[in-house]
């Protein structure tokens, strides 16, 4: 057992007390449910309390969180109301993320919580990014991801650990095996069961504790906490436990025995730390009797505040998508341009060295972005100028690193990420539509991402269709994201300044077939970067384009001119 960890009579009281309260809480959460004053999926952490009670009593105020859909035990543990937790539930706008979240994504930045992830597995890049951010600007501050086994079938498992140990980041990964996923046993999804041993295969350091102990679980945790603060590497803890419930109020359960359930009911946190204390005379049957009171008063407060919450009015319901204009934004970057005749390419790649030159919090990360200079040349020589900390090579991952670059700007960095081509933005979707996208909006206004990513886009001759994409359509679809399309060299200089003032996250479409092409860049930018400009007046006809195809539109415009059609074109610029 760790020598930081104190084992006392009033300390394992006070541990009694936290599972009871996420136990009770969670009771009457399945009864408000079906009396569908809780909506939407629910689901109950009941016979985990252990392990979110023993991790969040070793952490310290400024160690972060990243959670499960099954998060409400993580919150509570960590000191959140449960008032306004319960007000989430509700959807009312007293709750912690002012009913944006619901029952799977509890936000509450005072308490560092970043929130539960419905995307199982989407956490875990979210959290290794935070790490990052934590070792860039050198906190003392350990990021801990909670995820279920399920989670460890996903790409996101294997690409955030390989991450961690490859950068050696500050972080603890808390695996809660339940055994079951939704409803597939461990042993039908996964060809090694032994979760830890597969954290490490990847270097990390790994224990596999009894889930059901919360001494266990809290003096495992310790260790870890100082392993990680003094190897600074990653720490990864597999808590063997089960829920009591299914895997949502929806389910049925057929898919385990009753009889199973009944075994592990038997050796619960709960009631094992009960007995304990009853059997070695630490405990009496009226301390606990005073405790259940005080805990159901607790829940019956809950239950008050949250009734008494309002409905967000119907006028308020797209507030988040994008952070308030008023938000303060960060110092502009200098620009170094004088005017001059540069190609696409060159005006991008002085743009990003200016970004790199003016603010420290910024970097450049994607695949062969560094030593290999860029897929197009775009980065070439950076990482000589600003070394390998600040243009940063990754493996090929993409959701992984979108993930870690979301998690770095959560964590007050101001990430640049490629993405080498479009297409391959496909496989970072998830991370890009379901987090960069939602989390200002789910949090209800507490976290938001200041991202930019960067993709090439159009294509050349005989590339077929997995190379031909222009996705930035798609994109354009998504609230809570905004779409760049820079047509003219001085866009391609200058609108990435713009996007890394925006506190929301931008992606920019670079077209590669304007790469050789020269042009004039001017010292600053034509327009904000959400305007359009008319890039050539008329009187008869509009003509309104983007990206790549804004030449040959104007060379549409010049021959209406000849055959006497006066035609205006109009370049979007923004698409979102």
């Amino acid at each position: 057992m760790t020598s930081r960890l104190h084992i006392n009579r009033h300390h394992l009281i006070e541990q009694l007390r936290q599972m009871l309260r996420i136990r009770r809480f969670e009771e009457k959460c399945a009864e408000l449910y079906t009396q569908e004053k809780i909506r939407g999926f629910l689901h109950l952490y009941i016979g985990e309390e252990a392990i979110a009670v023993g991790v969040m009593a070793a952490l310290s105020e400024d160690d972060q969180i990243v959670a499960t859909y099954r998060e409400h035990g993580h919150a509570l543990a960590r000191g959140m109301s449960m008032g306004t937790v319960l007000a989430e539930m509700y959807g009312r706008t007293n709750g912690c993320s002012r009913g944006r979240g619901g029952s799977m994504h509890l936000f509450d930045k005072d308490h560092h919580f970043y929130g539960g992830n419905a995307i199982v597995g989407g956490g875990l890049p979210l959290a290794t990014g935070l790490a990052m951010a934590n070792k860039k600007r050198q906190r003392d501050a350990i990021a801990v991801c909670f995820f279920g086994e399920g989670a460890v079938a996903e790409g996101e498992f294997h690409e955030s650990l390989n991450l961690a140990a490859l950068w050696q980041l500050p972080i603890l990964f808390i695996c809660e095996n339940n055994r079951y996923a939704m409803g597939t046993a461990l042993a039908l999804s996964e060809s090694k069961t032994n979760i830890a041993k597969k954290a490490e295969s990847y270097g990390i350091s790994a224990v596999q504790v009894d889930g059901m102990n919360v001494v266990d679980v809290e003096a495992a945790t310790c260790d870890a906490l100082d392993y990680i603060r003094e190897q600074n590497k990653p720490f990864f803890i597999e808590c063997q436990t089960y829920r009591f419930r299914g895997h949502s109020s929806f389910d049925t359960q057929l898919y385990r025995d009753k009889t199973e359930v009944a075994q592990w009911e038997k050796k619960g946190p709960v009631k094992k730390l009960i007995q304990w204390l009853q059997k070695n005379n630490h405990f009496h049957d009226q301390e606990l009797r005073d405790m259940e009171a005080e805990i159901a008063q607790e829940v019956a407060d809950a239950i008050t505040f949250a009734e008494a919450g309002a409905w967000e009015p119907v006028e308020e319901l797209t507030r988040f998508v994008h952070s308030p204009t008023s938000q303060s934004p960060p110092p502009a970057i200098t620009c170094t341009q004088q005017a001059a005749e540069l190609t696409y390419r060159e005006a991008l790649h002085n743009s990003l060295s200016d970004a790199l030159n003016d603010d420290p919090r910024i970097f450049l990360m994607g695949e062969d972005v560094g030593r290999y200079g860029g897929c197009y040349a775009v980065s070439k020589g950076l990482i000589d100028q600003y070394g390998p900390d600040r243009v940063i090579d990754t493996p090929l991952c993409e959701s992984g690193f979108v993930g870690v670059g979301i998690g770095a700007a959560l964590g007050g960095m101001r990430p640049i990420v490629e993405v080498m081509t479009v297409n391959f933005s496909l496989l970072a979707m998830d991370q890009i539509i379901n987090s960069a996208a939602t989390l200002l909006h789910m949090s209800g206004g507490q976290f938001n991402v200041p991202l930019v990513i960067r993709m090439a886009c159009g294509a050349g001759k005989q590339l077929a269709a997995q190379h031909s994409h222009s996705w930035e359509n798609f994109y354009a679809h998504v609230p809570g994201l905004k779409v760049l399309s820079p047509a003219t060299h001085n866009d391609a200089r200058h609108m990435l300044a713009q996007a890394l003032l925006d506190p929301d996250p931008v992606l920019i479409f670079e077209h590669v077939m304007l790469l050789n092409e020269s042009g004039l860049v001017s010292s600053s930018a034509d327009a904000p970067m959400h305007q359009a400009v008319v890039r050539r007046t008329g009187t008869d006809i509009s003509l309104i384009t983007y990206g790549g195809s804004l030449g040959k539109t104007l060379q549409a415009a010049e021959q209406l001119g000849s055959a006497g059609i006066s035609a205006e074109v109009i370049d979007l610029r923004s698409l979102r």
